[in-house]
């Protein structure tokens, strides 16, 4: 009942302490990933500071598989992060080795203090951080105890010397790390073990082997349904952890050799005292050693790495994705805020690309297009609208979520965004496509003068719309305010094309009046685009 309620309280601090910590420093991690650059060791570094934050290689892992599918990335460049992900996740180890127990209850008073009598938000989260943290010395403290009367249980002692046999240690900490899917609490127990005189430092780092596998469980089963660069990340994922493990499995000897050279030592300590007290900081430390080592070895063969796996994991062929659907927005990263809100960013970007194909076709349509032409481009407004639907659904889950005043300000400029994305469609859809139905109803021929006239308006608002779209997707400033500044540029071309159609009015044309009727709703039309793409720039830098 200790061991399991101790090890319950240290997963529940984990998550309390990392809630506070993503909450906090979300906006700086968000600002770290936006400057990765292409270089693999600055990727690897990046992948080993977020993971070390959010304590989730996991989440990690999906942060990659968005800038992947973005773009913004190599699937090459995203090996790096997942490399140095295993490095973020030894912080947990380190802390724990510390042994400041005696400290832990004190921690969670002093948390609780804040969280409880605390007015300011800010204060609040760092008040769950401490808590938490002390939670999770607590939750070692009782699971130490719990396993105390254990040196005497003369099967459990034949079992802890079993595990001197590396692949004998690296199954049972797979299987246990599957099972609770947390290798920070696998590599947590161990030291605990350690702490106690259980095991001994062979055994501790082939332990702490088999947690890296077993962590790939994660990895796998969240990239289950998931777009294939999802797969392909779990997999990279899967692979790094095993072949690193392989590579070191003939040389734990050797490992625990270096770290008992480099760890402090107490040489007035014998026997099990001995062991208790130097085993765990030797064991935090090889596991460190053994991530950082791996990273350092592998990120050399990233290309050969992506090559390998975009083998084993092919692209689908094109009619297994022809169903439109959100490609970045997943559920996995909604209780990191910051985060979230960037995946909506990418995802309007995403479902602006079909409103650029909706603008793109719709002119040529118009002035001479069929009837097919026009149902094609309403067709693609239908995939607009299940992608705003997908959004505005998840900023709403989004916003249950604790947010700071910046990130509700910036979930509802998003929503904004969105709203007016889906509204330049339906411009597109409803009126649009309606005017060249009358053309084609009515059998109006638009003449080649007005055509280069609507032809250069259409091209301008286009061009509107996408560096409006760009804005939001990537958070840029001066793209918005590129696109509030062509407000008086949109004016004249509406000017000049009224001024056109005034001219034309007289001409001794078939139908001239129901052409012109037509060629200036479809200019007004296309005014109307422009506002809202200007009403979405707006919402930048605000």
């Amino acid at each position: 009942m200790q061991l399991f309620g101790g090890l319950a309280l240290f997963l529940f601090g984990i998550e309390q302490m990392t809630e506070g910590l993503k909450i906090v420093a979300g906006e700086r991690m968000r600002a770290v990933l936006a400057r990765l650059t292409s270089n693999r060791y600055m990727g690897a570094m990046t992948g080993a500071f977020v993971t070390a934050i959010i304590q989730s290689s996991s989440v990690t892992t999906v942060l990659v598989v968005g800038f992947t599918t973005a773009g913004l990335m190599s699937f090459a460049q995203s090996i790096g992060v997942i490399m140095g992900a295993n490095i973020g996740t030894t912080i947990t180890a380190q802390i724990v080795a510390f042994k400041v127990t005696k400290a832990a209850l004190l921690m969670i008073a002093i948390g609780f203090s804040f969280l409880f009598f605390s007015k300011r938000k800010t204060l609040k989260h760092y008040g769950g951080i401490v808590m938490g943290l002390g939670l999770v010395f607590f939750g070692m403290s009782i699971m130490s105890d719990a396993m105390q009367p254990l040196r005497t249980f003369q099967p459990f002692l034949d079992l802890m010397i079993r595990m001197e046999h590396p692949l004998i240690g690296i199954l049972v900490a797979a299987a246990f790390t599957a099972l609770i899917q947390s290798s920070s609490a696998t590599t947590a127990i161990v030291i605990v073990m350690a702490g106690q005189g259980f095991i001994t430092l062979p055994a501790g780092i082939a332990l702490a082997f088999g947690a890296n596998i077993g962590t790939c469980v994660t990895a796998m089963l969240a990239a289950i349904g998931k777009p294939r660069e999802a797969l392909r990340a779990a997999v990279t994922h899967v692979l790094f952890n095993v072949a690193g493990v392989l590579l070191w499995l003939g040389f734990v000897t050797q490992l625990a050799e270096f770290v008992t050279v480099i760890s402090p030592t107490h040489e007035n300590l014998y026997g099990a005292q001995k062991l208790a007290a130097e085993a765990p900081r030797q064991i935090a430390n090889a596991h460190t050693i053994f991530n950082v080592a791996n990273t350092l070895i592998f990120i050399g063969f990233t290309t050969l790495i992506a090559r390998l796996v975009e083998w084993l994991i092919p692209d689908r062929p094109l009619d297994e994705e022809s169903v439109i659907s959100a490609k970045y927005l997943d559920a996995d990263v909604l209780s990191t805020p910051s985060i979230a809100l960037d995946l909506v960013r990418r995802e309007i970007r995403h479902m602006g690309e079909q409103v650029l194909e909706m603008i793109g076709d719709i002119m040529p349509a118009i002035l001479h297009g069929s009837v097919d032409a026009l149902d094609e481009i309403r067709a693609i407004d239908e995939r607009v609208d299940i992608l705003h639907a997908q959004i505005v659904v998840y900023l709403g889950r989004i916003s249950q979520a604790e947010l700071t005043e910046k990130q509700t300000v910036e979930l509802m400029h998003l929503m904004d965004a969105a709203n007016d994305l889906e509204n330049i469609g339906d411009v597109v859809e409803v009126n649009l496509v309606e005017l060249g139905r009358r053309r084609i109803g009515k059998g109006v021929a638009i003449s080649t003068p007005t055509q280069v006239v609507l032809t250069d308006f259409h091209q301008v608002v286009m061009d509107g719309v996408a560096a409006a779209i760009r804005a939001v997707a990537n958070d840029d400033y001066e793209a918005a305010q590129a696109v509030t500044g062509m407000k008086k540029e949109i004016m004249r071309i509406t000017n000049s094309a009224a001024n056109h159609e005034a001219q034309r009015l007289v001409a001794n044309e078939p139908q001239r009046i129901e052409a012109y009727t037509i060629e200036m709703d479809i200019a007004e039309k296309l005014q109307r685009i422009y506002y809202f793409a200007r009403r979405m720039a707006r919402t930048v830098g605000e």
